[in-house]
């Protein structure tokens, strides 16, 4: 049996309750859907250094960007940060902008989720709207009054087509509008050149992005692991993922 492939997934940290701390943590979702898909996740941790996160990187197989908090505005090029930019975490910007970086550099496949397509776009050189409600006048409500709304499908977003997104996703062509989950107050402004829309939900904002010409470079704003269990379209994402991996395609 051949052995599974080695997706590296980003974590996040988070202040301890108990202890005067900071603790590495992910949703138990991005495992659980990688492993479904056939993959085997590995953790990457933070405060690695470059060369010893490199050497992780070049043993992995495919990259997922996982969700959290916003991106230092000075990332992307914004120094006046909106009030509403909240949970910035210097180090992992830097750790993820390296792994998308390369990721693209090297055709390695790459699936970035919410907080990821932001930083798949900043590391590009795009820009983000920093707060929805406060930049787009009329906008949808993207950002979640609780955790229920991770399992909850509340807005669609209408998929192109043509796309590797549309094809990942298992979308009929006659049907390429989809329920999702909105968990995030910014969202992509100024998308980098070498980035395709290829989903948007009613109000304009972006919902999916990819990269033409490389083997599975996609960003979804939405929590798809959160659903993969309600809805087949959101493991059939992880699927074709992790099958690009091997140099399969669904």
């Amino acid at each position: 049996m051949a052995d599974s492939p080695l997706i590296g997934i980003s974590l996040g940290s988070r202040r301890s309750l108990v202890a005067d701390v900071d603790f590495l943590a992910i949703m138990p979702t991005y495992t659980q859907s990688i492993l479904q898909a056939g993959g085997a996740p590995v953790l990457i941790p933070l405060n690695l250094g470059r060369d010893v996160l490199r050497q992780i990187y070049n043993r992995l197989d495919g990259i997922l960007l996982s969700g959290g908090g916003d991106i230092a505005p000075e990332r992307y090029g914004v120094s006046s940060p909106s009030p509403y930019v909240a949970r910035i975490e210097p180090t992992r910007d830097e750790v993820e902008i390296h792994l998308a970086n390369w990721a693209v550099a090297d055709n390695k496949p790459l699936l970035a989720i919410c907080r990821g397509i932001q930083v798949l776009n900043v590391a590009l050189g795009g820009s983000l709207i920093q707060d929805i409600r406060e930049e787009v006048p009329g906008a949808l409500r993207h950002d979640a009054p609780d955790l229920t709304w991770f399992t909850r499908r509340v807005h669609a977003v209408q998929v192109t087509a043509s796309s590797k997104l549309a094809s990942s996703l298992g979308l009929d062509p006659d049907a390429l509008s989809l329920e999702v989950n909105s968990l995030h107050h910014q969202a992509l402004k100024n998308v980098a050149a070498e980035l395709t829309v290829v989903a948007w939900a009613q109000d304009g904002i972006v919902e999916g992005v990819e990269l033409p010409g490389h083997c599975f470079a996609l960003g979804v704003q939405w929590h798809p692991e959160a659903l993969v269990d309600l809805c087949p379209h959101m493991l059939n994402l992880f699927t074709a993922f992790v099958c690009a991996t091997t140099g399969d395609s669904l």
